[in-house]
């Protein structure tokens, strides 16, 4: 009971559902940027949904989309980094407690020790919440500068994927993608959760 009220609480839905509205926006663009910024220090649904959704209907934009993702989320990282390097106690660790992950956190920090900057270059791609890696790697004090960099090409690749394919996909994928749009979607949302409850799996 405890695993399926992690996978499916009302929050999550609701943040789900607040980043896919943003896409029938005239500023979907800047949300896209904003969503990026905040998914990589505190919120918990990725900008990858609304990507997808805003690159079905301009996919000559795919690229460009990317562009705008992986800037807020490179950003949003450094963001992350400064608050668990000077806003532990205030910030980071209320944020961590609200997601249950101050355990994966500790974890987090040992796999750091272990494997260096290497579990944010995979991190970039997995279902673990980025923020838990961005918050360690301040906290743990993980040099900045590779820190970052490997934040870029991480989720860089991961944002320029989605929008080649997309862009260069032609019209049979686009209509796959309409057809199971919602089925995607849920996909990424379900990903999310199964960062989470990994997380909690390895308590």
């Amino acid at each position: 009971m405890q695993l399926i009220r992690l996978l499916k609480p009302r929050w999550l839905r609701r943040s789900y559902e607040w980043t896919l509205s943003w896409a029938e926006h005239p500023q979907a663009q800047t949300a896209l940027f904003f969503i990026a910024v905040i998914e990589a220090s505190i919120f918990p649904i990725p900008p990858d949904i609304l990507l997808l959704a805003l690159a079905l209907g301009r996919p000559e934009l795919g690229l460009r989309l990317a562009a705008i993702s992986t800037l807020g989320s490179l950003i949003g990282a450094c963001i992350g980094y400064l608050i668990g390097m000077l806003l532990f106690v205030s910030v980071a660790q209320p944020v961590l407690e609200f997601y249950g992950a101050m355990d994966q956190f500790e974890h987090v920090q040992q796999l750091f020790t272990e494997y260096g900057l290497w579990v944010v270059l995979v991190a970039g791609f997995s279902p673990i919440p980025f923020k838990v890696v961005t918050i360690a790697a301040g906290a743990f004090g993980l040099p900045f500068v590779g820190f970052a960099a490997a934040t870029l090409v991480s989720r860089g690749a991961r944002f320029f994927l989605e929008g080649a394919l997309l862009q260069w996909g032609g019209s049979r994928l686009r209509a796959l993608v309409e057809r199971h749009f919602e089925i995607l979607t849920l996909a990424v949302v379900a990903l999310v959760a199964a960062g989470f409850a990994l997380l909690w799996i390895l308590r």
